[in-house]
């Protein structure tokens, strides 16, 4: 399953939620393969904490000096977990870089020797420029990340039209960040009502959790955490 995590606004828990999903999956004992598909501004290895060990980038492997394998940074963790980066910080880009390369790097990934993985999760970047383009290409299903303020909420419609215009119909939304005590107050929308507003179906909610700052700064992703916390749990 090739699954694009985006959002259209930036901020709302792409990465977050890619890294924890990713190796929630990995812990059900499927095997993964997330990609940080933001070219300018990669951040999904510093919430793996794997920084310290992304030697290749997908750039590479397409101008051929490298092999996709080297690329991809299996987690110490769960051996059933990699990661691949599109590029280095600070590096240009080549021209002909597009969508194309995704669907070659899908393919090549489905036809490795040790076997496809079953899951191949897509970090997209924000906005809805030639980046997200190229991030949604490969994908046949989507996770919209949404909080639940009015702008993140027009900027997800938004980008449920763009996606069912590529083609991508599988769109399952998750509306992060919620406030009890705020929509308990009406101060904050519902998930309920954030569902009426987009009409998409609910893959889950989660709470506004302050463990999530926590353990991005440590690079230790927050389902791991013994006891879970809350966002955790979700």
């Amino acid at each position: 399953r090739v699954s694009v995590i985006t959002s259209g606004k930036g901020g709302v828990g792409k990465t977050t939620t890619t890294a924890n999903l990713g190796l929630s999956l990995a812990r059900l004992g499927f095997s993964v393969v997330a990609v940080d598909a933001d070219v300018g501004l990669r951040n999904l290895d510093l919430l793996l904490g794997l920084e310290n060990r992304v030697n290749y980038t997908l750039v590479e492997v397409l101008n051929g000096d490298c092999r996709l394998d080297q690329a991809l940074v299996r987690d110490k963790r769960w051996s059933n977990f990699e990661l691949l980066c599109i590029s280095k910080p600070r590096s240009k880009l080549p021209l002909g870089f597009g969508g194309k390369a995704l669907i070659w790097l899908v393919d090549a990934l489905k036809s490795r020797p040790e076997g496809s993985p079953q899951f191949i999760l897509i970090d997209c970047p924000a906005g809805i420029d030639a980046g997200f383009i190229t991030a949604i290409t490969p994908a046949n299903e989507a996770v919209l990340i949404t909080t639940p303020d009015i702008t993140s909420i027009r900027d997800a419609d938004r980008v449920t039209g763009l996606l069912e215009c590529d083609g991508i119909r599988d769109i399952k939304m998750i509306v992060n960040r919620v406030r009890t005590d705020m929509i308990k107050g009406e101060d904050m929308m519902s998930v309920l009502d954030v569902q009426e507003m987009l009409g998409l179906p609910l893959l889950g909610a989660i709470p506004e959790d302050s463990e999530v700052i926590r353990s991005t700064n440590r690079g230790y992703p927050l389902v791991l955490n013994k006891p879970p916390t809350i966002a955790g749990l979700a």
